[in-house]
């Protein structure tokens, strides 16, 4: 009763700040004390999504063509591919608002042999992409979805573009040997960006979106999916059926319960993960016979502002910061996959490490200017200054910028053998840094999808009906997520669900 009682005053308090147009709203379960704590009304986007309006239950039907659970990136995406096909779709969000992890991206949207690439004389290819994902994810991806992935890539940011999404400003993540991370043209985070863009086109579709409304099962008759039974406002059940049900509730980095049960080793880290990302649509997908892959492949991002659970997204490093100890030394490649560059953290007697930049990082990854506001960027005008800050050896930080700068210089990183981000010197000041620590940030295991983002079962075969796309899903990242795929996985697979359902639907 008072975990029930202290969800029902989160949520309350919660919708309070939607209506003064914050974020920052949900659940949290007991083990989520350090996280759901972080979760101020700052660290939302006051974007399209906190500031629209949504579809009043006096309008609901009793009946759609298809029900698509959850208003993240991957769910915005279906309703607004079905509703090009000619469908009548429906969204159904537990939040107060649209949004979900999409909200808190950060660095971008990963994609080859793209328009913008061509224009900006950046040379890549599918297999490219391909060979370094499957890398990345230590070759554990599930190869089917990772091509389908890599070459619907291109047509997605063009699928975008077309509806006024544009990221047409590239810089290169961990793992990454190309620049094929597409931001917003200002270099800004993309997902208060894109999520704002998909709110405003699912409303101008005239598509309703309910919020506050918590999915609590996916009903089925005769071996085919037909509708889904919704809470609304925690008091309220009706059953709304449908002719095909899209899952896209994300993953489970705020459930706490659910990732100690795989992965014990983890208990107590912060977690980036908007609270509503409780593995809702994964425990009602298995009721049905799906199952599930990976589940215990947790990422741990290694820069997360530990105060707030804030994820400093990885286009700081892409755009030329480096890691220091807190003696003021390098001490791994900062770009190298997430995993390693976690491990090298971890491996410090504080595990924490300061990101260090310069004023011309700062004025390229904008990104910054939020973490500036939140109060997590510290300020030096030298790097003297900016050592006293941090309470690190001056003489010893110069001494690593100086070295970093030659490196940078002669295209060469004798230390660590760091390739990218590394097409400017950290010499113009002021200096910066923010202090970072490993946390929980993305879950790669999910439910078992084939190519037409159908779920399936253990045998392999589709269940009736039902469909799943973003991090709801597993298989495609494998045992690592490379930075910049979670974006393409939700529009990629995203705009895959809407029109496979909506073939369904038309079949029917």
């Amino acid at each position: 009763m008072r975990k029930k009682a202290t969800a029902t005053m989160i949520l309350l308090l919660s919708i309070m700040l939607i209506i003064a147009g914050c974020g920052g709203n949900g659940n949290k379960t007991q083990d989520q004390d350090n996280a759901a704590k972080t979760e101020k009304p700052e660290t939302e986007a006051v974007s399209g999504a906190s500031k629209a309006s949504y579809t009043p239950i006096d309008q609901l039907k009793d009946k759609y063509d298809i029900i698509i659970i959850g208003a993240g990136g991957a769910g915005m995406t279906a309703a607004l591919e079905a509703k090009a096909k000619g469908m009548n779709p429906v969204i159904f969000e537990k939040m107060p608002a649209a949004g979900g992890n999409t909200m808190k991206s950060s660095s971008g949207m990963n994609a080859s042999q793209t328009k913008f690439q061509k224009e900006q004389g950046i040379e890549d290819n599918n297999d490219l992409f391909f060979e370094q994902t499957l890398k990345g994810g230590h070759g554990t991806n599930d190869k089917e979805m990772l091509r389908y992935f890599v070459d619907n890539s291109a047509s997605a940011i063009d699928w975008l573009d077309s509806i006024g999404i544009r990221l047409n400003n590239l810089t290169i993540t961990g793992g990454m040997k190309e620049k094929r991370t597409h931001r917003p043209e200002d270099g800004s985070a993309v997902g208060q960006y894109l999520v704002s863009g998909l709110v405003k086109n699912v409303q101008s579709k005239g598509i309703p979106v309910f919020v506050n409304a918590k999915v609590t099962d996916i009903t089925e008759k005769d071996g085919k999916v037909n509708g889904v039974k919704v809470l609304f406002e925690e008091k309220d059940e009706k059953n709304i059926a449908a002719n095909a049900v899209v899952v896209t509730t994300g993953g489970y980095g705020a459930n706490m319960d659910m990732i100690s049960s795989v992965r014990p080793d983890l208990k107590g880290l912060v977690t980036t993960n908007q609270i509503g990302s409780t593995g809702d649509g994964i425990t009602m997908i298995e009721k049905l016979g799906g199952v599930t892959v990976d589940m215990d492949q947790i990422q741990v991002h290694p820069t997360v502002q530990q105060e707030k659970s804030y994820l400093i997204g990885e286009a700081v490093r892409g755009e030329g910061a480096i890691l220091v100890d807190k003696d003021g030394k390098r001490f791994t490649n900062e770009l190298d996959t997430r995993d390693n560059v976690t491990a090298a953290i971890n491996k410090l007697s504080d595990k924490a490490a300061y990101l260090v930049f310069d004023s011309g990082v700062k004025s390229r990854a904008k990104a910054i200017q939020q973490y500036d506001k939140m109060g997590f960027v510290i300020q030096g005008e030298t790097v003297e200054d900016l050592a006293k800050v941090m309470g690190v050896p001056g003489d010893q930080l110069k001494a690593t910028l100086d070295t970093w700068n030659g490196a940078v210089k002669d295209k060469k990183d004798a230390e660590f053998g760091r390739t990218t981000g590394m097409d400017n010197e950290l010499s113009a000041g002021p200096f910066y840094a923010i202090k970072i620590a490993p946390g929980i940030h993305y879950t790669m295991g999910g439910v078992k999808v084939n190519t037409n983002t159908e779920v399936v079962t253990k045998d392999g075969k589709a269940i009736t009906g039902l469909y799943a796309a973003g991090e709801v899903i597993g298989g495609l990242h494998g045992e690592n997520r490379i930075g910049g795929n979670s974006v393409a996985d939700i529009i990629i697979f995203g705009r895959q669900a809407g029109i496979k359902s909506a073939e369904f639907v038309k079949a029917q």
